[in-house]
């Protein structure tokens, strides 16, 4: 909030003892300020819905300073049916429907956020009853705040004595989408005010990911068939089989592997990894995936209280568990999209000196593609404070290039962290190994804390093998190189300017004005089985016209072009440029 009266309000549900303090406020501004209602005697105001509406408040101290009434379903009656008759809107007045109505803050309170706030809240709690569609009713004169939280306007204007009024509405899934691509602004309104509410103000739902190529397949692998014709480019796996050791060693010894326990923290592993990475055992902590290790290692550091560091745009499960799972509080270093996104050192630099708790950089960046060398990073990581943790997630690192990782020197580090997975660049997704790398003492605390038998016995095996064969994927990272240059130069025929000059087992490129938006063009495309990453809600400046497609096998990419072609053709009702 922007005074300190309403930097401490409480946000809570009413109780029935908040009804009298409603009621007088709802007079006090509807009747004696606005002049909707005529003042009375009693100095109170409420309505038949009172009997069931439920309503959010805000206090500062025990002062009353603001609310929003919600008006459930089930009862008959919203406050619209006074103004408009139902076949009028396009409305379904179904289980699924509630109210928003008389959002209003206290005069000495309107110049701060409250009534975001309250907006905010509401929204939330009517996701927690399970509603599937909002209408609202707005003062025109403050119509903006609920179109800034989501709604839409139904150009139907009504009149309650000297006041008018804007019908609104918005679907549940439609607001919740609205708040994901806003959440940096309302980590903003989580951080202003105190939430006692019995419902989280962020609804701390799984980060969403690539991967929507599995409702082609089947949600229980009933169309397992379908993996020979669908491109799964929306998300990141290497294209290309692991090594043939890991899959002789599966295939001569699966039913074994499948019934029996592995090693209980994964000891040959561990010893494994260490001897790939030069580093002693004791540096080593495995998981099953980095996703794994990010939700043990950053929730047990870190708490409401902690400030940290992130890229924008970046890797998106990173602000999900650190605002939405954690409630930290998050910065943002921005990078620019004019110089492709790439992180500029010295920026960097000065902003890791502010006294974060933690700074998370991925490197190779995702879904940029941009690369700090290891010379830069090494370097630029001497100016870190002792107290701040740094990771680095090196799921692409292999990518670019040998002797790029940061694991030696984190070793011997202090603060440094790096997490790596051998899904993409081992294709081993499916078999989820991961580690973080580090110095003793920071790996100390984690390991009480990783359960027995985190990674299986089958991916064990297929792990350490694939570590073995050091040339196979030394070939393979070649051969992506080759292909993801062929798979620009495609784009880049087809009339795409703007791509991003990444150095990992994607690429991102940014449609023209003349195309479709990302979100349309993801969806045509899977239409005919290639699917693609709208990129949207991985960054705050990345705009609605981002696409990261995987690098795939040269076949899959020439169907990637061809499909995109004939999605830009059709859009843009012209022929595809050569």
């Amino acid at each position: 909030m922007t005074n300190g009266s309403t930097r401490r309000a409480r946000i809570s549900m009413a109780e029935s003892a908040d009804r009298s303090a409603i009621y007088a406020m709802r007079h006090e501004v509807y009747a004696r300020e606005l002049g909707q209602y005529a003042v009375n005697e009693r100095e109170t105001l409420s309505d038949a819905l009172d009997d069931f509406n439920e309503y959010v408040v805000a206090h500062a101290g025990e002062e009353l300073v603001g609310f929003i009434s919600i008006t459930p379903p089930g009862h008959g009656r919203y406050s619209i049916d006074k103004y408009v008759r139902r076949d009028e809107l396009a409305l379904a007045f179904d289980d699924g429907l509630y109210e928003l109505r008389v959002l209003t803050v206290a005069r000495k309170h309107r110049n701060s956020r409250l009534a975001a706030t309250l907006m905010y809240a509401a929204g939330r709690w009517v996701e927690e009853q399970g509603g599937r569609h909002i209408v609202a009713m707005g003062r025109t004169e403050i119509v903006s705040i609920y179109l800034k939280h989501g709604l839409r306007t139904m150009n139907r204007q009504v009149q309650c004595g000297a006041v008018t009024f804007e019908l609104m509405e918005t679907d549940v899934l439609q607001l919740r989408g609205f708040a994901e691509r806003h959440h940096q602004y309302y980590s903003k309104l989580y951080r202003e005010v105190l939430w006692e509410v019995d419902f989280p103000f962020f609804k701390a739902e799984c980060c969403f990911h690539g991967g929507a190529f599995f409702e082609a397949i089947g949600p229980g692998f009933e169309r397992l068939e379908l993996r020979r014709t669908i491109i799964n480019a929306d998300v990141l796996d290497a294209w290309f089989p692991p090594s043939p050791k890991a899959i002789e060693a599966l295939r001569e010894h699966l039913p074994w592997l499948l019934r029996t326990s592995p090693p209980t923290q994964s000891e040959g592993l561990r010893d494994a990894i260490a001897r790939s990475r030069g580093v002693d055992p004791g540096n080593i902590l495995p998981g099953a995936g980095s996703s794994d290790l990010i939700y043990m290692a950053l929730r047990h550091w870190l708490n409401k209280d902690s400030r940290v560091l992130i890229l924008n745009p970046m890797y998106g499960e990173y602000a999900h568990v650190l605002e939405r799972v954690i409630g930290c509080e998050v910065h943002r270093l921005n990078l620019s999209r004019r110089n492709g996104y790439a992180v500029v050192l010295n920026d960097f630099i000065e902003e890791m000196r502010r006294g974060y708790d933690l700074v998370v950089l991925v490197n190779p960046n995702n879904p940029t593609g941009q690369h700090i060398s290891r010379i830069q990073l090494e370097s630029a990581l001497g100016n870190v404070p002792a107290r701040t943790r740094v990771w680095i997630d090196e799921a692409y690192v292999e990518y670019a290039g040998p002797g790029q990782s940061l694991e030696r020197f984190a070793a011997q580090s202090e603060n440094v962290i790096v997490c790596k997975t051998m899904s993409k660049s081992y294709a081993l997704s499916g078999a989820r190994v991961g580690y973080l790398c580090a110095g003793r003492h920071q790996l100390a605390e984690l390991v009480p804390l990783t359960p027995p038998w985190a990674v299986s016995l089958p991916s064990q095996v297929a792990a350490v093998r694939a570590l073995e064969d050091e040339g196979y994927y030394a070939a393979r990272y070649a051969d992506t190189r080759r292909l993801r240059a062929d798979l620009v130069l495609g784009l880049r025929q087809l009339g795409i300017r703007e791509i991003i000059p990444g150095v990992a087992n994607f690429v991102l490129f940014h449609l023209e004005q003349e195309h479709p938006e990302a979100d349309e063009l993801v969806r045509a495309c899977r239409r005919s089985g290639v699917f693609m990453r709208d990129i949207s809600l991985m960054g705050t400046n990345v705009g609605l016209r981002g696409v990261r497609t995987a690098v795939k096998d040269g076949k899959s990419n020439a169907v990637i072009l061809e499909t995109l072609g004939s999605v830009l053709e059709v859009a843009s009702n012209m022929p595809t440029r050569a």
